[in-house]
């Protein structure tokens, strides 16, 4: 199957309940609710037939119809991102009669992205029908970062398949002898469709709830994830103030939109 036969679709999992930042996916960055950024860029990418939004909150639903953005009203009882996208890619196949060969997970808390970090993800899926999952990485900014427990750090093994991924810093910066690179995970994770219901009838693991990763279930059972490196700035909105810095960011490097998606950036 080449490219141009497989139906990719990207999905947005969003909900206001956030622990640390309730109400996060409707704050405003640059007077655009935070999930509206991430679904106007994430259109941006050619790859993708469609993107959806799911959520279990009807004010997103209503924000997402007030841009016209496909939107799917999920189970209220999902407690990962991973869950909610399943069942929105089921959803979405029932109402389109047409069946999913990748659907791209894309955080609503990544309002930075650019359209070509979708791209970069998918091109390990798309080249080796071998890999079922993967999630794209990112250069760590420096100590500041790596000790954030709301970065979620990564470390690779030579093929470029994840070890681990922690909230905690990996690896140790006091017996490293000479630099190691220091990843950081970014939440775009294309699945294959298998893959994906699979992942949703795993039990959940020990380690995924320590760390509050979805990608250790996968780890802990026995499964492989890819990792894809990106060299484009980005930074996830996890507190209030994450999202004054990504909006002070954002203002330097606007990304336009046009006209039918909204302002630039």
């Amino acid at each position: 199957m080449n490219r141009a036969d497989r139906r990719i679709i990207g999905v947005i999992p969003a909900r206001m309940g956030s622990s640390r930042f309730p109400g996060k996916p409707l704050a405003l960055l640059t007077g655009i609710p935070m999930v509206g950024h991430v679904y106007f860029r994430s259109k941006m990418c050619p790859a993708l037939d469609e993107v959806y939004i799911a959520t279990c909150d009807q004010d997103i639903m209503e924000y997402a119809e007030s841009i016209q953005a496909p939107a799917i009203l999920t189970s209220s009882s999902h407690e990962r991102a991973t869950d909610r996208t399943a069942e929105a890619m089921l959803t979405v196949e029932k109402r389109t009669g047409k069946s999913t060969d990748i659907v791209v997970l894309i955080q609503g808390d990544e309002p930075m992205l650019h359209p070509d970090m979708i791209d970069e993800a998918l091109a390990p899926i798309l080249s080796d029908e071998r890999i079922g999952v993967v999630n794209l990485a990112a250069p760590l900014d420096g100590e500041e970062e790596q000790d954030d427990p709301n970065e979620v750090k990564v470390v690779l093994d030579r093929e470029g398949y994840a070890l681990y991924f922690s909230r905690e810093p990996i690896p140790s910066r006091k017996k490293a002898n000479g630099p190691v690179g220091v990843l950081k995970q970014v939440c775009i994770m294309p699945f294959r469709r298998d893959w994906l219901l699979r992942f949703n009838e795993l039990p959940s693991t020990p380690l995924e709830q320590a760390e509050s990763v979805d990608m250790l279930r996968f780890l802990e059972h026995g499964y492989k994830v890819r990792m894809a490196k990106t060299g484009h700035q980005t930074y996830s909105v996890d507190t209030p103030e994450d999202l004054a810095c990504v909006e002070a960011l954002m203002r330097e490097h606007p990304m336009p939109y046009g006209p039918a998606m909204g302002s630039s950036a």
